[in-house]
């Protein structure tokens, strides 16, 4: 089956970056961390304000990143989770996605950068983000959200982490989520 012509061009950047490297399954985790960085848009996605900020977690503090539109809200809020196998990607990988969706939903998205494997074993990424959720919906106001209006969202592994956070939130009556976006 033919390539999508929208795709070509991605695989050939990946192709590039990944020139003259160890395959990726026996690469070193840092190496391949370093690798598959997302460079910084040229030209990011415009949205209202962008702020990163240390929340509480379970195991210590959570860095967070959060988009907010222009414009005056309450908005929509989006706790996004990045995918990357729960051991890749981060807040910068993620970043113009997180202002694409900030921008065209026109919603506050707290992007999560959740402990990665292998260092923080099962169920670190789950309990991060089911912590991030829940600090979402405390601070909705404070965000200029509305926490009736909560999203979990996530691509890859950040899906599944997304699927977890609402069936947590589900079995122990809170937070109240009100739709589960899985990329």
């Amino acid at each position: 089956m033919p390539l999508h012509p929208q795709v070509l061009p991605m695989i050939e950047l990946l192709n590039q970056s990944m020139a003259g490297l160890p395959a990726t399954d026996v690469m070193e985790i840092s190496t391949l961390r370093e690798v598959s960085l997302a460079p910084p848009a040229l030209n990011p996605t415009p949205v209202g304000r962008v702020e990163d900020r240390r929340i509480p977690g379970p195991a210590g503090e959570i860095p967070v990143r959060i988009y907010t539109p222009e414009g005056s809200g309450p908005f929509p809020l989006i706790a996004f989770f990045h995918g990357g196998g729960f051991v890749l990607c981060s807040l910068e990988t993620h970043d113009e996605l997180c202002r694409a969706m900030c921008r065209d939903a026109d919603a506050v998205v707290v992007s999560v950068d959740y402990r990665l494997a292998p260092e923080a074993k099962y169920p670190a990424a789950a309990d991060d983000c089911y912590a991030a959720t829940a600090w979402c919906a405390a601070h909705a106001a404070e965000l200029g959200a509305d926490a009736a209006r909560l999203v979990v969202a996530g691509d890859s592994a950040g899906g599944n982490l997304a699927a977890v956070t609402a069936l947590r939130a589900c079995d122990l009556g809170a937070p109240l989520i009100r739709h589960q976006v899985l990329i």
